[in-house]
């Protein structure tokens, strides 16, 4: 890529301290027009904290941010979006109770001369949208209703529909699949013949390699290194991730025994959602399961944890059949879940991480009548270090946790 242009935007030792600790650290770096730039690092380098900084949802503690050669404050989301940025976040910015097409024009909406809402232009330019997408979603439903890959194509839809010239997309494609990663590429591709600059945060390296002209690394709040993408490769992005070199990206399979089964599904059905599923689960197993948006995966787990009703079928534990009728059967016959929706199905984001932890548990933690603190702050320090969680302190709200963190602490519960 030609660099002799001036950059869109320029980041002068911009640093951020959340109740004392610094998450970043004099970052500096520039962003040509038209890039994509990849943004990696590892859970709590820095990267959400950097992305709202740009984006007008968190100021910075030092540094200046120059955008088309001028130096500019950016109070908030609003002042963002005038300057033509806009951002696809990690969490969703959606209202549940609202329809896809009110969600998608959301502080934007089309009036008539009269002043009322021109619904019918609204919902023709969602469908749009949606259609270039390849995601078939009735505009008129309601966000509730949406499943999560849904749920992300519309706040994409959102983006899109604000025509920005600086586009920010933290971790798009973490709950899509390969064909509608695929398209979402394709439209980035067209955006930057456009003239569009994007920053793409993913964890995923294969796809920095493929999408991205430059690649900028953070960790522990500090800049690594801006690299084009032909220079670098996955090993060395991961090297410069971590900062040290490793082996392996994964560790070895070890054989599994497959002979007593500790869980076993027969026939399970949900009318209108489940026909007849069955499978087994083995000690020390790993069990996947593939399918696109709407195959039933997420209501085959929700199953199983009682949150949806089963109509028939048998759930057998240890060789114990067992009846799920509510989250509390399931866990008291040792299930646990972690949601495909964490935020909307997982953790508070309002609570500490000690809070948290122990919401699912909370009678273990119940000292005459009232909450043992304590013992909740125990618990949290001791998942806290056991899944090197990063935060300022346990009585930070989660909200103010990167979406790794967050989800160690869901983990941790």
């Amino acid at each position: 890529m030609e660099q002799h242009a001036p950059p869109i935007l320029e980041l002068q030792g911009i640093s951020k301290e959340f109740s004392g600790v610094r998450v970043l650290n004099k970052v500096s770096f520039a962003i040509q027009t038209g890039e994509i730039m990849g943004l990696i690092g590892e859970n709590g380098a820095g990267k959400s904290t950097l992305i709202k900084i740009i984006s007008g949802i968190y100021q910075p503690s030092e540094g200046k941010l120059i955008l088309n050669g001028k130096q500019v404050h950016i109070p908030d989301y609003m002042a963002a979006k005038k300057l033509g940025i806009a951002i696809v976040p990690q969490e969703f910015n959606l209202i549940n109770t609202l329809t896809v097409y009110e969600n998608i024009f959301l502080g934007n909406e089309i009036r008539l001369n009269t002043g009322l809402l021109d619904k019918k232009a609204m919902k023709a330019l969602a469908e749009r949208q949606l259609a270039e997408l390849h995601m078939p979603i009735s505009v008129n439903k309601l966000v509730k209703d949406l499943s999560v890959a849904e749920k992300q194509m519309v706040e994409i839809s959102k983006a899109l529909l604000l025509h920005a010239r600086f586009l920010i997309m933290d971790e798009p494609t973490t709950t899509l699949t390969g064909r509608e990663i695929a398209t979402l590429f394709e439209i980035m591709r067209g955006l930057k013949q456009q003239g569009v600059t994007i920053i793409f945060v993913s964890h995923k390296l294969q796809e920095i390699q493929e999408i991205c002209d430059r690649v900028t690394v953070l960790r522990d709040g500090e800049l690594i290194s801006v690299d084009d993408i032909h220079d670098i490769n996955e090993q060395d992005m991961a090297r410069k991730m971590i900062g040290r070199d490793f082996q392996q990206v994964f560790p070895k399979k070890r054989f599994i025994e497959l002979s007593n089964p500790i869980l076993q599904v027969r026939n399970l059905s949900i009318p209108g959602l489940l026909k007849h599923i069955s499978f087994e689960l083995y000690r020390g197993e790993i069990l996947g399961f593939a399918g696109l948006v709407g195959s039933g995966r997420t209501e085959t787990a929700e199953a199983l944890m009682g949150i949806r009703k089963i109509q028939n079928g048998e759930i057998v534990i240890n060789g114990k059949q067992i009846q799920i009728r509510n989250p509390k059967d399931a866990v008291r016959a040792g299930l646990g879940y972690l949601s495909e929706d964490r935020q909307g199905k997982g953790i508070v984001m309002d609570f500490g991480i000690p809070q948290n932890i122990s919401l699912i548990a909370l009678k273990k933690y119940i000292k005459h009548i009232l909450i043992d603190k304590k013992a909740e702050r125990r618990t949290a320090e001791e998942y806290t270090k056991r899944f090197r969680i990063a935060a300022a302190s346990h009585a930070v709200a989660l909200r103010y946790l990167s979406g790794g963190n967050q989800q160690k602490v869901y983990l941790g519960r």
